[in-house]
């Protein structure tokens, strides 16, 4: 049991951080996993996600994507963007810990638990922003940005040290939109 278990609650973690910042958590892996850190271990076909080219590359592409995510309009494009790039970036991270499947398996593995997860978590992201830009003409976006960027780097961490908790933090996330969206559709009424 503990094969699989361990790397899906990774998984699901990271894929739901990667659903909120595309580079982010692939630079905490790649971090990790260049480093040791947590435990840590890449599957032998994305041991390439903790090169040292990759981690400058991803370190690169992590501080664009957190500054332009500041910007009102750029943010919304990012998002769109994020849309198509979140679930596959989602997918490398979540099959890069499947140490115990093959090459395939873990490939498999990863679009199964991380393509999904951060869809979900990317769509909900994009209605926050838009609701966001509807009703504070995109004054609030930089403050939802840096909420968004605590969030995905605080599920990153829970995930490499906690993976148990992973489960318990998303049902919470999940609260928390679902209360969102109610409150968006009360005011739309009203």
């Amino acid at each position: 049991m503990e094969t699989w278990l361990l790397p899906v609650l990774l998984g699901l973690g990271l894929a739901a951080a990667t659903g909120l910042r595309t580079f982010l958590p692939l630079l905490m892996l790649s971090a990790a996993a260049h480093f040791e850190l947590f435990g840590i271990v890449l599957g032998e076909s994305f041991a390439w996600v903790g090169s040292t080219g990759a981690l400058v590359a991803l370190a690169v592409a992590t501080a664009v994507e957190l500054l332009a995510d500041l910007i009102p309009v750029v943010d919304n494009a990012l998002g769109v963007f994020g849309t198509f790039t979140r679930p596959i970036a989602a997918a490398i991270a979540a099959g890069a810990v499947f140490t115990d499947l093959g090459p395939t398996g873990a490939v498999i593995a990863g679009i199964i638990v991380g393509a999904p997860t951060a869809l979900a978590f990317s769509a909900a992201q994009t209605g926050t922003r838009a609701a966001s830009t509807a009703g504070t003409a995109g004054l609030a976006n930089p403050v939802i940005s840096v909420v968004e960027d605590v969030l995905s780097f605080v599920m990153v961490l829970v995930a490499f040290v906690l993976p148990l908790l992973i489960p318990v933090l998303l049902a919470v996330l999940l609260w928390f939109a679902w209360k969102g969206v109610r409150r968006v559709r009360a005011l739309r009424q009203a």
